[in-house]
């Protein structure tokens, strides 16, 4: 039988092993996808350090995968063999559960999946995902600029479109790093009065760059306080985890603000009374369905949305991961195949 390599965790908490297995038959329903690029999310520490209930091992991550449908499982409609195409972190689900009906496909009783935890990545050659887990790949996308869309892209992209703000509506972005830059792109493409928020004036050029309005340093500056002389935030995209950073933006909300938490603190402290007087809110988004995967993918290609990435080959996941583990990373790590 034939042969590929795959990147696989043994067990919760062991270390990466480079491996030759074989390669995976599609199932109805599914197809086989020819991976040419695979982003390293942070996500994927679920994945190596058991953290999933119900995770099996050995298992290979990766849930920002780019690639070419290699052989379809039997019953798939929509894809044929050549097409280029993407698989997010939403892994697939059902369509016919009460949660697949509401739109709470994540929650799917029947089908429920995970890239990369749920069912193999691509950390890999090849890997085999639900058809209901596949996005088309628009032309003019390389697989490298696409990969970290279907995870990154996607969150920042839907929670932006799904925040409630209206063109010309100050929208700050907290953070400027895998999330961050992709999202003061995507709110400045939107037509949001965009402002970057994050910790030195070094990154205020970049901020600009990418589209921002306004840059403020968090470091010097009281962000809360400089979001209020500009009347206030109808909505804060937070894409970091340190809980001070969160709670120093929150006294700018504007009336009816809302903050959008992309990034998890492991905790955060509120003011009820805060919310209650400004009739504000604080709401999560979690990634995105494969259509969401696609319509970002489109917009991404249609606006000129780019992630900044670093790139590894496949054999040096281990390095890419912990390069992205050790927060060195700029901005995005893709691995690559050579497919």
């Amino acid at each position: 039988m034939a042969k590929m390599r795959a990147v696989q965790v043994k067990a919760a908490k062991s270390d990466w092993q480079l491996v030759e297995i074989d390669i995976p038959e599609p199932k109805p329903r599914t197809v086989r996808i020819k991976v040419q690029a695979c982003g390293v999310c942070h996500s994927d520490m679920f994945t190596k350090e058991g953290l999933f209930p119900g995770t099996q091992f050995p298992r290979t991550p990766g849930h920002e995968v780019v690639g070419i449908v290699d052989k379809l499982g039997e019953g798939v409609q929509g894809f044929k063999v050549g097409d280029k195409v993407g698989v997010g972190w939403h892994g697939g689900n059902c369509g016919y559960c009460d949660n697949c009906r509401r739109g709470y496909f994540f929650a799917c009783q029947n089908e429920s999946a995970i890239t990369g935890i749920t069912y193999d990545g691509g950390y890999a050659d090849y890997m085999v995902a639900p058809a209901s887990a596949v996005a088309h790949l628009p032309e003019g996308l390389s697989p490298e600029e696409a990969a970290p869309l279907m995870c990154a892209g996607v969150t920042t992209f839907n929670a932006l479109r799904n925040c409630g703000a209206r063109a010309g509506e100050l929208v700050a972005v907290l953070g400027l790093g895998g999330l961050g830059h992709l999202a003061v792109q995507y709110a400045a493409k939107m037509g949001f009065k965009t402002v970057s928020i994050a910790r030195g004036k070094d990154k205020g050029e970049l901020a600009k760059k990418l589209g921002a309005w306004k840059f403020i340093d968090s470091r010097s500056e009281d962000p809360a306080a400089e979001l209020a002389k500009l009347g206030g935030a109808k909505v804060i995209i937070s894409t970091v985890t340190a809980e001070d950073a969160v709670a120093a933006t929150l006294g700018g909300l504007g009336t009816a603000g809302t903050l959008f938490i992309l990034g998890v603190p492991q905790s955060l402290t509120v003011n009820p009374g805060m919310l209650v007087s400004g009739s504000q809110s604080i709401k999560g988004w979690y990634s995105g369905t494969s259509i969401d995967s696609q319509d970002t993918l489109d917009f991404s290609l249609l606006s000129g949305v780019r992630s900044m990435n670093e790139t590894y080959p496949l054999e040096k996941a281990a390095e890419a991961y912990d390069h992205m583990m050790s927060g060195k990373a700029r901005f995005r790590v893709v691995l690559t195949t050579g497919n």
